[in-house]
């Protein structure tokens, strides 16, 4: 057996970017979503447009709206556009841009207030409702069957497609054509010939686009590219899409766009699609019309609105600014970090925080994140943060009567006493909130381990120790078992050998347990340097075989056998348990950083690691960023940047679908839940916390409540940055002081 018990403890150093990775937080694209409704359902919204200016138009069935209000997670309306009345009370049929300026066609001409209004070029067809301008204001245009070629109002040609309707024209400026879209084909007319010449039949296409040399023609199923010299197809038609059945094709700032039935995508450099779908990005995800918007905005408009979707350069340390607003704003619930819920559609005016079952849990998580920021930056608001959530903290203690014991939760009587869990208060205003489970215990020693640490302040600091004696003392005086106020272990909350070892050696439930508690007889060890605890480690260790448990390597764990006996399948886990990750790792910091001496340190660093390995695949920004704590040069940095600047700002449960997509390569069931080859973008999948599967593809979340970024990436930020793997933000090289 190995002799684990006569090292010294080892004194803590904390890293620095001198041995670990470094990203460096320089700009990068962080986008976002304006949405648009039409509260007028009979409107039929048919294209959008802007100018150099940025003013946005909608063409639709009632004429031109334009937009009104609208910020980010406060949608705007559209509403009739009466700016400029000698336009709008024209019959307006059509929209577009020419030079960058917005021009429209009606029953006489084609017109624009650009130019002082000198563009007023007329035409012959009444019900014109199509055009595209090519060369010195000559203007090809349609009324879906004839189509004439007009400047400065005379009619230079005039024709049709043979046997077709037009469906849309696109000019191409560096050969002088216009490529129209037929309802079978696509043809070229020549405004020096005037002739029309089809180059691709067989099809139906519903789109056209031009990208450099390239014609981009969409279908009902994935889309052609022609080469615009040539007009030879490039290979066969892509289906590579999230969704193929496309409505609408545009290049927006070198990049392609598409609308589909099933939200927008844009296209790569590396090949693959961002998708933007659901109400985080959409009013609807069937989408008419793709525009280029100012400041490199895309505008997508839908059946049911606008989005302006926003691409704004900002760092990790600008986004950590915003969420520290959220939080703060709308998610702390008596001190405790909460979620915002009973929402309707999205409009988080329309909600209240709730508690939850976890509230010492994620709230952990949050006062971890501002620890951490206390240490790096030593700033005054995070001192007060982390004070008014221990107040919270150490009242779900003492609301109780149960010495040492933590409340789940606690609230205002009245409101949650009737459900099984809660139980009266002494004080007559307030319920607590019982059967506290392991999920609370590791998170609490966790977070108040990380204070006792780091921060510098003396009565916080002494808070945090005390708390720490005072949830073990409870939990070794009653034999490794969380004591309710019936006086039996909460269902949870136990970590007695005779208990964990009746779990088979291939369960997870017996890992866990062993790793969590050594974590936590650790952290109460080594700051307050009772041996009641060093002496509980050791026998688990010892006697019990705690050291093997936790040691398992990742690759056991797993159902029962065939063989099992009734009661081993009863205890058995039938799929991996994404919760024990989130406890297994924030055990690991008492674990790893307070470890009895170098021989247990390094073993722990071997089951970290081991652990990191399978994790590896979800991209999971908080599981990678906390490997570093053990040395290792190697810990998926750059994927755990990825995850915070993908994460969305939108932190609305929207509903969220992403199996239908033809972009993904679904595998086969399995332990782990990993339903697809490659993890997908954190801002394409539903909002969850670091105790979800990240390979979840859809979730029916109907706006219905706001996830608090406390928990979610306040908390991996700021441990990123206190351990030196993330920096400060550009051009910023003393402490900060926000």
């Amino acid at each position: 057996m190995l002799a684990v018990g006569s090292a010294m403890m080892l004194v803590q150093t904390n890293l620095t970017a001198q041995d670990l990775p470094l990203h460096q937080d320089n700009s990068y694209i962080q986008d976002y979503s304006i949405k648009f409704t039409v509260p007028d359902k009979s409107i039929q919204l048919n294209q959008v447009a802007s100018d150099r200016n940025g003013y946005i138009q909608v063409f639709s069935s009632k004429g031109l709206l334009r937009l009104r209000a609208g910020e980010f997670l406060f949608p705007g309306t559209l509403v009739a556009d009466v700016q400029d009345k000698q336009t709008s009370d024209k019959k307006i049929s059509g929209i577009g841009t020419y030079e960058n300026q917005l021009v429209y066609i009606d029953d006489t001409a084609v017109l624009s207030n650009a130019w002082a209004g000198k563009l007023y070029s007329r035409h012959s067809l009444p019900e014109a409702r199509i055009f595209a301008g090519g060369k010195a204001f000559t203007f090809l245009i349609s009324d879906g069957k004839s189509l004439q070629l007009i400047k400065d109002s005379q009619k230079l040609w005039e024709g049709k497609l043979a046997g077709e309707a037009v469906k849309d024209i696109k000019y191409d400026a560096d050969n002088n054509l216009f490529w129209i879209l037929g309802s079978t084909s696509v043809s070229l007319f020549s405004p020096e010939k005037k002739t029309v010449e089809k180059v691709l039949e067989s099809i139906i296409p519903t789109c056209i686009a031009l990208s450099g040399s390239r014609l981009v023609v969409g279908t009902s199923d994935g889309y052609y590219e022609m080469d615009t010299k040539t007009r030879k197809l490039n290979g066969d038609v892509n289906r590579e899409l999230p969704w193929t059945e496309l409505t609408s094709v545009n290049e927006v700032n070198g990049h392609l766009w598409f609308g589909s039935t099933r939200g927008a995508m844009k296209l790569r450099e590396d090949g693959k699609y961002d998708y933007f779908a659901s109400k985080r990005w959409l009013p609807s995800d069937s989408v008419i019309h793709i525009a280029k918007g100012k400041d490199n905005s895309v505008l997508v408009l839908t059946t049911k609105g606008l989005g302006k979707i926003c691409f704004q350069p900002m760092t990790l340390h600008q986004k950590a600014m915003y969420f520290e607003k959220q939080v703060r704003e709308r998610h702390i619930r008596v001190g405790f970090n909460a979620t915002v819920s009973a929402m309707t559609d999205g409009d988080v005016t329309t909600g209240s925080m709730e508690d939850s079952d976890n509230d010492g849990l994620w709230t952990s998580m949050y006062l971890a994140g501002e620890t951490f920021r206390y240490a790096v930056t030593k700033s005054d608001e995070a001192l007060q943060n982390i004070r008014e959530t221990m107040y919270a903290m150490e009242r779900l203690y003492t609301i109780n009567k149960i010495p040492g014991f933590p409340s789940r939760s606690f609230e205002r009587r009245g409101y949650k006493y009737q459900d099984k869990p809660w139980r009266r208060a002494e004080d007559p205003e307030w319920d607590w909130k019982s059967t506290t489970s392991s999920d609370e215990a590791i998170g609490h020693i966790f977070a108040f381990g990380a204070i006792a640490e780091l921060m510098d302040v003396p009565d916080v600091r002494n808070q945090a120790i005390m708390l720490i004696d005072t949830l073990m003392s409870h939990i070794v005086k009653n034999k490794l078992y969380m004591i309710d106020w019936n006086g039996k272990p909460t269902q949870w909350g136990r970590w007695n050998p005779e208990y964990v070892n009746q779990y088979k050696k291939n369960d997870g439930d017996r890992k866990i347990c062993s790793s969590n508690i050594m974590a936590m007889l650790q952290t109460a060890y080594h700051f307050t340097h009772r041996d009641i605890y060093k002496n509980a480690a050791f026998e688990l260790m010892e006697k019990h075989g705690f050291l093997e448990n936790l040691m398992r390597p990742m690759r056991e764990i797993g159902p029962a056998s065939d063989g099992a006996s009734e009661h081993e399948k009863a205890l058995a886990d039938d799929h991996w348990n994404h919760s024990d990750d989130e406890m297994y790792f924030i055990g690991y910091w008492g674990l790893y950083r307070y470890a009895f001496n170098d021989t247990l340190k390094a073993k722990y660093k071997e089951a970290i690691l081991d652990h990191w390995q399978i994790e590896r695949p979800e991209k999971e920004g908080a599981w990678n960023i906390f490997t570093a704590i053990t040395g290792t040069k190697e810990f998926d940095l750059k994927e755990a940047v990825w995850y915070l600047q993908r994460y969305p700002l939108d932190l609305v449960n929207w509903s969220v679908m992403n199996s239908h997509r033809k972009d993904i390569k679904k595998i086969a069931p399995n332990f782990r839940w990993q339903t697809i080859k490659e993890v997908l973008p954190p801002d394409e999948l539903p909002i969850e916390r670091h105790n979800a599967n990240r390979f979840g593809l859809d979730a029916e979340g109907n706006g219905g409540s706001e996830n608090s970024a406390g928990d979610i990436w306040l908390f991996p930020y700021w441990m990123g940055r206190y351990l030196g793997v993330i920096s400060a933000p550009e051009k910023e090289n003393e402490r900060l002081k926000n």
